[in-house]
């Protein structure tokens, strides 16, 4: 049963409900393969959102990539030369010879720091050109974006719009349509999955943590029978969603306090 694929559309309606919250010609920064390789697809096999801009972060950690880049969205590459060149030096000095950045701590440091600095001038001047995105995993804390993390709350408010977050450049409310996500076979028993599938480890707590963050905040903004309906979604996704069913109780009281 768990080979059967006939009404597997899970990575179809992925891309499409990441593609729904995307306004035209907006970049979406990314650290998820689950994320780039069905977006590939649309954009080069099936010819559609062709002028959505996507940026894999780990494959900015290979030159080669940048050759691609450079093919692909030129534009962005010339905004950002300065910080994208001094990168791609130190890059290829690692690719070069690894172990010498391993034994030399300073040789590190430059590299993170021109990395970071690279995203930081890629994010500032791509939003004056169009809406910047980012997936959830861009803002997981460790030792490798920890300060891109920093940088990017401080600077930016996350606005969750379906599976993505809108950067926004002001603490206002940023109202944007409620979308109506497509989760066929996620939930719904037509299909069923180990519990160690990418489905139930990546895909699945996307939608219900975008979701939930989402009625956060909307119910922010007192917007609650909208939030309401966020955490619901979420819930149908996953009924034992604790943040999901308090953010109900929560909204649900403030709509009665009223």
């Amino acid at each position: 049963p768990f080979n059967d694929r006939r009404h597997y559309f899970i990575a179809h309606d992925y891309v499409e409900n990441l593609l729904s919250a995307i306004e035209p010609n907006g970049l979406l920064l990314t650290l998820d393969w689950q994320v780039v390789s069905p977006m590939l697809y649309v954009q080069e096999i099936e010819q559609r959102r062709r002028e959505v801009e996507i940026v894999d972060i780990n494959l900015l950690r290979r030159s080669w990539y940048f050759d691609y880049l450079r093919h692909a969205y030129p534009g962005l590459i010339e905004r950002s030369r300065e910080k994208i060149d001094a990168f791609v030096e130190n890059l290829k000095e690692w690719e070069r010879d690894p172990r010498a950045f391993t034994r030399n701590q300073a040789l590190t440091q430059k590299i993170t720091t021109a990395f970071e600095e690279m995203i930081k001038s890629i994010v500032t001047h791509e939003s004056k050109v169009a809406p910047v995105y980012v997936t959830r995993d861009l803002l997981f804390a460790d030792t490798v974006n920890g300060e891109l993390i920093k940088w990017l709350t401080q600077n930016y408010q996350l606005v969750p719009q379906g599976l993505v977050f809108n950067l926004a450049g002001d603490q206002s409310f940023h109202d944007s349509p409620d979308l109506r996500l497509q989760t066929r076979g996620l939930a719904d028993g037509t299909l069923r999955f180990e519990k160690e599938d990418v489905v139930n480890v990546k895909v699945l707590p996307v939608y219900t943590s975008m979701l939930t963050n989402r009625g956060r905040y909307l119910a922010l903004f007192n917007q609650h029978e909208r939030a309401i309906a966020a955490f619901r979604q979420a819930l149908a996704l996953d009924p034992g969603l604790a943040a999901a069913q308090q953010g109900v109780v929560e909204s649900t009281a403030k709509l009665r306090s009223q």
